[in-house]
């Protein structure tokens, strides 16, 4: 088992983004899929939407609940926002699972998780998605990481790769353990789950642990105690399903969605301060790292 790397910008020039010559168009950039949102955390999708722009995505399509599909509309002016169905607990209704995949088939990355709800019709989408036979990248964050334990198998199969992003607790889910043993040990935590899910698997935290199905294995100290805020797990969401629909293969995208969104916590840090910056303050920022970086 080899030792973790250290994800700076120098380990970042073994991982090239694809390069978008001045003749290139937005469909060179490829299309992402945001599956996100409902009447209780509308703010998850924009974030996340927001911030695969941001990282260069050609095309943004968001499918979210119909209640806020409008709203939404409004508040990301770039994005084709996809109006679904909901159940009285706000989770995607069942019937409205065909057309959100046939969307995803229709992309170059799907990003799904931020901001849903959890249940049963959850579970029937992700299972739906896995078994619609498409090869492109996945972001799997938030309330679809509950949904995993029993898809593993599904999911080492999906042919496209993916990225799972987990804190802690969701991470101790995933493997069927205590929190505690993932805060014990993140790095071993992430091999055991990029071997059982044939996914990236980060565990973000102060020391934010990546690794590949293959075993290869990456930290990155930064972005400090502010990063730690109600909405940044979206927008690192998003800058990795950004960087997939780009070209990047699910490792490139979640080292550089890591280092990217870790320097946006830095450079905050200095402006702003410590404790207190919020997470829409990351977004503005991610063209220039990744342009400096």
């Amino acid at each position: 088992m080899s030792a973790a790397e250290t994800l700076d910008r120098d380990l970042l020039r073994r991982f090239p983004l694809p390069d978008h010559p001045e003749e290139s168009s937005k469909e060179d950039r490829g299309r992402l899929l945001v599956i996100a949102g409902s009447r209780e955390l509308p703010g998850a999708a924009y974030l996340a939407g927001i911030a695969a722009l941001r990282a260069g995505a050609g095309k943004l399509q968001i499918a979210t609940a119909r209640s806020i599909a409008v709203q939404l509309g409004v508040a990301v002016p770039e994005a084709r926002v996809i109006g679904h169905e909901e159940t009285e607990e706000g989770c995607v209704d069942p019937g409205s699972i065909g057309p959100i995949v046939e969307w995803a088939k229709a992309a170059q990355a799907v990003m799904i998780g931020c901001g849903l709800q959890h249940g049963p019709p959850l579970e029937k989408l992700l299972d739906a998605l896995l078994d619609c036979g498409a090869d492109l990248p996945l972001v799997l964050d938030a309330a679809v990481l509950g949904c995993l334990a029993p898809r593993a198998e599904t999911l080492r199969a999906w042919s496209g790769g993916a990225v799972m992003l987990p804190h802690a607790g969701e991470m101790a889910r995933l493997l069927g353990c205590a929190r505690e043993e993932v805060e014990a040990d993140p790095g071993a935590a992430a091999r055991r789950a990029a071997a059982t899910y044939g996914a990236v698997a980060v565990v973000k935290g102060p020391f934010t642990h990546i690794v590949a199905p293959d075993g290869r294995a990456f930290r990155f100290k930064g972005g400090g105690v502010g990063l730690a805020t109600s909405g940044s797990g979206d927008t690192l969401a998003g800058i990795v399903g950004g960087l997939c629909a780009r070209g990047a293969d699910p490792l490139a995208a979640a080292l550089w969605g890591v280092y990217v969104h870790g320097e946006a916590g830095r450079i905050l840090t200095e402006r702003v301060g410590r404790i207190g910056f919020l997470a829409r303050e990351i977004l503005a920022l991610i063209p220039g790292i990744l342009q400096s970086a």
